[in-house]
């Protein structure tokens, strides 16, 4: 079968030097093929996809190779070839829909932005046709309210929907999909994911999917090219790849991914932290034209977090798991119920709030946002030093110097800005901060979701090894039930706000009781090793419907 796009020794170079940072790489897609792009961030994918759509941004310059998209090559194509390529032939669905929509436009005006441009024949009525059939199509429920609604009154995973209805109301013949469900929790990502495969099974559409989720990958794609540094270091079919590993990196890749750990020892301690019957409500807002209502964000929660203990709390977006550790954190009046710290109930009015506040420590999902940019990392990670008596001001610097050692850092790094470092170093950068003064409680919210699978894989590892060092106990909130699966002792499931199933790791995750919680475990697979030393797809239970399709 012949290509539907094929790229050929693409090299993009940066810089008067020339520094390559997409380098020889070839691969193609055939009509109708599901083809995954994998690798770290800082990989090339993303860069090597965005020239298929003469989209390379403008530091980056083409310094050779070709992309023939149905015989036209796009890196010497006209612009006016190049728009009616876009959109019309080749669509794209982002990684954040929120940057990618249009603030200040209805939802019906950008869908139909493009039928406008690249379906001028139709008639207004026949455009609003195709738009509220094609909203209905992705699962919204109404689209005529839709169409007049604001892309920042819908969720992430509607939003998403959106993305792709406004891509495939133009039935394009090659879709790029761009790490699109990073954000989602587990059952809108097979939701989104099932939808985009049957509108593109539908009309023939080849996927370019570029991801760093190799499960999601391995479910959904045919062939794989695996990339590291810019280059091609291996393609062929998914599942031989996975299977049989060839390349050193593939295998590296394959290793990083979450494993169940043996359990640990049922810890009988009483609690360091409980709460109990914890009532959230959120009080109605007077906005530009209409008021919101009140809504109770927590229903009466119950928890326990025993010491040197690790809880996972999981669910879907907004069923209330990072309310419930802001509360406990204290940056969230409980509207009623209690929270107990070593069996006192704490009270902001108490003297014993500021004991329990220097105790709780919370490191939250995205560190370039929470870490100040006006601060150096040392003053960043000694700021937890200053309510702390009988520290010099040279202990201090001693005692930064040690905790940024222990996440892998070291002294060099107290100079420096956020801006300065990586993803994965912000994230070290915030668990420091919050182990410096050796708490008794670290509340952990999201803290890999942004990060790819072998810096994911560091994180965790120094988070399990700060736990052991200093034994901490932990509230690990998360979506990611392969994460969850290898650090977790305990795991409470929510739903809308209530707890609908807690236990022991094992017993949720293999005996679920729920039909939520089996929901929640069957959306997405994992993978487990071969004895070949590579990886084969399963499903945590039984594989849904939709998946053997």
């Amino acid at each position: 079968m012949s290509a539907l796009v094929s790229v050929s020794g693409l090299t993009l170079t940066v810089g008067a030097g020339g520094r390559e940072i997409v380098s020889d790489v070839s691969f193609s897609v055939a009509p109708g093929e599901m083809v995954g792009i994998v690798g770290e961030s800082g990989s090339g994918k993303t860069q090597a996809a965005r020239a298929i759509m003469g989209l390379t941004p403008s530091p980056l310059k083409v310094a050779g190779g070709s992309i023939l998209f149905e015989g036209v090559d796009v890196l010497r194509a006209s612009a006016a070839a190049l728009r009616g390529l876009r959109g019309a032939r080749i669509g794209m669905v982002f990684q954040e829909p929120m940057t990618s929509l249009n603030p200040s436009m209805s939802i019906g005006r950008q869908l139909e932005e493009g039928l406008k441009l690249h379906r001028n024949r139709l008639g207004a009525a026949e455009r609003r046709e195709r738009v509220l059939d094609m909203l209905a199509r992705v699962g919204i429920r109404d689209p005529k309210a839709a169409v007049q609604a604001w892309p920042h009154e819908f969720s992430g995973g509607m939003r998403q929907r959106m993305m792709l209805a406004s891509v495939m109301l133009l039935e394009p013949a090659l879709l790029i999909a761009d790490e699109p469900t990073t954000a989602l929790d587990a059952v809108v990502q097979r939701d989104v994911l099932e939808l985009m495969v049957a509108l593109t099974r539908e009309h023939r559409t080849a996927v370019l999917m570029i991801s760093h989720d190799l499960p999601m990958v391995a479910r959904y794609t045919e062939r794989m090219v695996v990339m590291q540094h810019g280059r091609v270091l291996e393609e062929g079919a998914t599942a031989a790849i996975l299977e049989r590993p060839a390349h050193p990196y593939t295998r590296k890749l394959l290793d990083a991914m979450p494993r169940r750990q043996p359990a640990r020892a049922v810890n009988r301690e009483a609690p360091i932290v409980e709460v109990k019957e914890l009532v959230i409500d959120y009080a109605g807002r007077q906005r530009l034209f209409s008021r919101t209502g009140a809504k109770r964000a927590l229903h009466g929660i119950d928890l326990q977090v025993r010491p040197r203990e690790v809880v996972a709390v999981v669910g879907g977006s907004g069923s209330g798991k990072t309310t419930l550790g802001r509360a406990i954190a204290g940056l969230l009046a409980p509207s009623s119920g209690q929270i107990l710290f070593r069996g006192a109930a704490v009270d902001r009015r108490a003297a014993s709030w500021r004991d329990y506040r220097l105790n709780c420590q919370m490191v939250f999902q995205d560190p370039y946002s929470s870490l100040d940019p006006r601060m150096t990392i040392g003053e960043l990670v000694g700021e937890g030093l200053r309510m702390l008596g009988g520290l010099s001001a040279q202990d201090k610097r001693r005692r930064v110097d040690e905790v940024l050692a222990e996440v892998g850092l070291g002294s060099e790094y107290a100079g420096r800005y956020p801006h300065e470092l990586s993803g994965g170093q912000r994230q070290r950068v915030a668990i420091a901060r919050a182990v410096v003064r050796r708490p008794a409680f670290v509340i952990a919210d999201e803290p890999v979701s942004a990060l790819d699978v072998t810096v994911r894989a560091q994180v965790l590892d120094l988070f399990a090894d700060l736990q052991e060092r200093h034994g901490f106990s932990c509230l690990f909130i998360s979506h990611d039930l392969g994460v969850v699966e290898q650090v977790a002792d305990r795991v409470v499931v929510m739903r809308d706000g209530a707890i609908v199933e807690q236990g022991a790791r094992d017993e949720v995750f293999d005996r679920p009781s729920e039909d939520y919680t089996r929901k929640l475990l069957s959306a997405i697979p994992a993978l487990e090793s071969t004895a070949s030393g590579g990886v084969r797809l399963r499903w945590r239970l039984d594989e849904p419907a939709a998946a053997r399709a």
